[in-house]
């Protein structure tokens, strides 16, 4: 079982909260599968995974300007 297997994280992105909950981490290809949820809508997107001095994160948001943390994501409730 994936350790990661949909941990969750919330995010605010200026209009509305976002929910992204991992359904794959691939370390091997650098690729990241999400569910994210935005205004009830729910779709599974696929990642390029990147490190920096924080970790592994993937770019998300208008020309990728947030850099969403692996380490950030918890247990969902």
């Amino acid at each position: 079982m994936n350790k990661f297997y949909l941990k969750e994280f919330q995010h605010f992105d200026g209009e509305d909260d976002v929910i992204f909950n991992i359904v794959e981490l691939n370390a091997d290809s650098n690729k990241i599968t999400v569910a994210v949820t935005k205004c009830g809508k729910i779709s599974v997107t696929e990642y390029d995974l990147f490190t920096d001095e924080n970790g592994l994160y993937f770019e998300y948001g208008v020309a990728g300007q947030e850099h969403i943390h692996i380490d950030d994501f918890k247990e969902a409730d």
